[in-house]
């Protein structure tokens, strides 16, 4: 049942160093093109994509995002805005109540159709031999990013995808097992302890051997760990003042 399609589906890994070869011009609109051709929400096609080629504003998302190297040291970085800015245009030059673009709907709509562009990018680019990693870090400060990209109101920078040559050829992750990720009808409350069990066993072997001992972290403890993570609360009010998802 397996095609090239799928097996690159299956054998997914982020990618943190990448080779210093840039992505050649055709290489970036193929990749444009196939994140065009994912679904798009009733065609409203709600999103952008901003290519980072200028050094000085990779170094400052690097910095933004917690001094990942792979931010600024890639073929290619590319941000995927949630974008409600073009039909806005489109709205006022046509004499049209705009107004429902301001509601959390709306929000989902673009959100979901930058994430469904993005994931394409991601698998033509894997199909190609490239590597990828998605930065969801570019939000860490959020003013500042919307800031060196010149977002307009009505825009959203969803995350950053860094792509290029692989320059490391990383275990894969584990993903949870079958039985805790899909429900048959309605959602079933009560996992499967014993999968998560021997999946909890597993994650920490993964990590043992990928730091050399160093962490033997199961996936709940990680999960529990994250909790207690800061959250990024100025995402609500930037969503405010930029006309995203007020009501």
């Amino acid at each position: 049942m397996h095609n090239a399609v799928i097996s690159t589906l299956l054998n997914h890994r982020s990618i943190r160093k990448f080779k210093t070869q840039p992505l050649s011009e055709e290489q970036i609109k193929l990749l444009v093109s196939c994140a065009q051709a994912a679904s798009t929400s009733s065609f409203t096609q709600s999103f952008s994509i901003i290519g980072v080629e200028d050094p000085e504003i990779k170094k400052q998302l690097r910095a933004i995002s917690g001094d990942q190297p792979y931010v600024e040291e890639n073929g290619y970085f590319f941000v995927f805005v949630a974008d409600q800015y073009r039909n806005k245009k489109i709205g006022d030059q046509n004499g049209a109540d705009t107004s429902v673009l301001d509601t959390t709907q709306r929000l989902t709509v673009a959100l979901g159709d930058a994430a469904f562009a993005a994931q394409n990018m991601a698998v033509a680019a894997e199909s190609m031999g490239l590597g990828i990693c998605y930065i969801g870090s570019i939000q860490r400060d959020i003013e500042k990013t919307a800031e060196l990209l010149h977002l307009p109101d009505y825009t959203f920078p969803v995350f950053g995808l860094a792509v290029g040559y692989p320059d490391q050829n990383p275990e894969k992750r584990p993903r949870l097992p079958f039985e805790n990720i899909f429900h048959r009808n309605v959602y079933e409350e009560k996992g499967n302890e014993d999968a998560l069990n021997q999946y909890d066993q597993k994650v920490a072997d993964y990590y043992h051997t990928r730091t050399g001992g160093r962490r033997d972290e199961t996936w709940t403890e990680q999960i529990t760990h994250g909790l207690s993570v800061p959250p990024r609360l100025a995402l609500k009010p930037f969503l405010d003042k930029h006309h995203l998802g007020r009501r």
